[in-house]
């Protein structure tokens, strides 16, 4: 099966400063891909580079097998949704649907049709009237109805209530399952993506940090609480990802394929926020141990 996206050592820089470096991910599809970082952590830009609306600096990228927008065959095959689901305030519901219709060849009538008639929205009222939910809705529905290989979201939920946002994820959700298509789905909100992911990436400082399917990647993730213990006693095959101590007791999130069996370690599981905010203090701290070592 093709990979929905591949990238390799995958660069964008903005005159001096890099806003994605280094990035090498590959994504099979079929999955609904949860993309997860600190602000200015490059997620923005790394949909952008997928969906052909910037070019790399460096390195390569691939979606659905072919150059982001190379070609109008390239472009039917991807649908976005920017930050703030951009619809035109001028236009009616109705007018939207047109518009989308003269301009995606594989353009679903029906399946807009139907579900904003679902959703309640009536075609005749405009845009710039809508509540922040039905204008998500309404973009969401743009997105499905291109009838695309592969939906990119760029933080659709950010500005909702969290009954519009549960809403918004549900209609998604009920979509890819009836559809069969694959979904990458930035938010800061890992409980959303907790709700509807089922592969994970984090970017941090512009890099990716982690990735991969979210079973595996909770299954191999640990936190051991016990007495105090330097990070060089832990056995080889256990990657320290973070680390606190107190006096007498020591705290780790590690990283290990293998059976942790150790009796002097509280052996529990992570949640995926949990997982997310260790990985975000990993490279915390090491960017600032470089800083030291730079200054010294």
């Amino acid at each position: 099966m093709t990979a929905v996206l591949q990238a390799q050592a995958l660069g964008k820089k903005y005159g001096k400063r890099w806003a994605l470096r280094e990035c090498t991910i590959d994504i099979p599809a079929g999955h609904v891909v949860g993309l997860v970082g600190p602000n200015g952590a490059g997620k923005t830009t790394l949909l952008k580079l997928a969906c052909g609306q910037l070019e790399p600096t460096a390195g390569a990228i691939t979606v659905l097998g072919g150059r982001p927008g190379s070609t109008p065959a390239q472009l039917a095959k991807v649908g976005f949704v920017a930050q703030d689901t951009p619809v035109y305030a001028g236009l009616t519901v109705a007018e939207h649907l047109r518009l989308g219709a003269q301009l995606n060849p594989r353009w679903d009538e029906a399946m807009a049709r139907e579900r904003i008639a679902r959703l309640g929205l009536d075609p005749a009222h405009r845009a710039g009237k809508l509540s922040g939910g039905q204008r998500a809705q309404l973009a969401l529905t743009l997105g499905l109805a291109k009838r695309p290989e592969l939906l990119i979201l760029d933080e659709p939920v950010a500005s909702l209530d969290p009954l519009a946002r549960r809403e918004f994820l549900q209609g998604l959700m009920e979509a890819t399952v009836e559809h069969q298509f694959s979904v990458v789905l930035s938010s800061h909100l890992v409980s959303d993506l907790e709700r509807v992911c089922d592969f994970l990436i984090v970017l941090v400082d512009s890099r990716v940090e982690v990735a991969g399917e979210v079973d595996r990647l909770l299954a191999t993730h640990h936190r051991l609480t016990g007495p105090r213990r330097d990070p060089d006693r832990l056995p080889a095959g256990q990657q320290v990802i973070s680390a606190r101590h107190t006096d007498r007791q020591s705290t780790y999130v590690v990283r290990t394929d293998g059976p942790i069996h150790d009796p002097a370690w509280t052996v529990s599981r992570l949640s995926l926020e949990d997982l997310v905010l260790a990985h975000m203090e990993k490279r915390t701290a090491e960017d600032r141990r470089v800083a030291l070592e730079v200054q010294r």
